[in-house]
């Protein structure tokens, strides 16, 4: 009974084959993508089995696509084994080729990252590069994962000029690239969308930032919008032009010679009085006032325009009321 039943399992297995062998008759593509230098019967045909591997044609050169008539690749793949291969009316293979591709936004980049390499401190995303010889176009073995080697880079800061050795992978070894150039290192600065006088105040509406070359820019050159903007103009300011810590202060609250109010705070109490500013100042400037009444001179620290607070000792609380007798 045993044997009878595998006897049908085996028959049914049988049947139920035919239709997959059926399906696995060899199906020639009309177009083939290759990163080798050799074209296969797996290539040209799906279904090939272990006469996958079997070279029929040579691949075009790295990245290009070349026709084969599709007669010819059926001849070659019967010759090679493969007895059922036909045509599939098909008339013609294309035959892609792949590569890697740099264009010159890319070997822009490369040797951008190239020179931040070899200078440490140097973002690269901050440097320009302007390439001077470069070819437009560069194709390399796509099978390698770097297909660019750099072997030697020669940068002059001064003027920016850099001369990058390099060597590209090729279907047969390398083939040497050179790239000449100028790079310029860029740094974001603020300036003024149009003038302020002397004595306005910045505002953030009435700055932007540039990307200016280093070697053009001033030092101490504000980046921050928080260092300028709240602060008074030192003097006329031009617009687009980089600005720095030396063209503003803070605001001026109080001016020398102004008379002006001052609180003197003492524990449990404060007393008020006028008195004559002997210095100009900014808020939390400590400057000499000179009270009106007393000719006394003391420091006092600007809390706001026209007014400057004393934080008053015992012997000037004495003073004072001495002078209101």
């Amino acid at each position: 009974m045993k044997r009878h039943l595998l006897k049908v399992g085996l028959l049914l297995a049988g049947l139920l084959s035919l239709p997959a062998l059926a399906d696995e008759k060899p199906v020639l593509r009309s177009q083939v993508m290759t990163l080798s230098d050799i074209v296969t019967v797996g290539d040209f045909y799906s279904n090939a089995g272990l006469l996958a591997s079997k070279p029929l044609f040579r691949s075009p050169d790295m990245g290009t696509s070349g026709n084969v008539p599709a007669d010819v690749v059926a001849e070659r793949a019967r010759a090679a084994g493969l007895e059922t291969a036909g045509t599939d009316g098909l008339r013609t293979v294309v035959v892609f080729r792949g590569a890697t591709r740099l264009n010159r936004d890319q070997l822009a980049g490369l040797a951008r990252k190239a020179l931040a390499d070899r200078n440490a401190g140097i973002d690269p995303e901050r440097l320009d590069i302007r390439l001077l010889q470069a070819p437009d176009q560069v194709l390399a073995d796509p099978k390698v994962h770097d297909p660019i080697r750099i072997d030697r880079v020669e940068w002059s800061q001064s003027n920016g000029r850099f001369t990058i050795h390099a060597a590209v992978a090729v279907e047969f070894g390398t083939e040497p690239l050179t790239l000449t150039g100028v790079a310029t290192e860029m740094v974001d600065v603020l300036v003024l969308v149009q003038p302020v006088r002397r004595g306005d105040i910045v505002r953030e509406e009435d700055l932007n930032i540039i990307r200016e070359a280093r070697t053009k820019v001033p030092a101490g050159a504000l980046t921050e919008m928080e260092d300028i903007v709240g602060k008074q103009a030192r003097t006329t300011l031009r617009a687009n032009s980089p600005l720095s810590r030396n063209d503003v202060q803070r605001p001026i609250l109080i001016e020398r010679g102004e008379k002006i109010t001052v609180t003197y705070v003492m524990p449990g109490m404060k007393l008020t009085s006028r008195a004559q500013a002997m210095d100009t100042g900014a808020k939390g400037d400590v400057i000499d006032v000179m009270n009106l009444q007393s000719r006394r001179i003391v420091p006092a620290t600007i809390t706001s325009r026209g007014q400057v607070r004393v934080h008053a000792a015992n012997p000037i609380v004495a003073s004072l009321n001495s002078e209101k007798n």
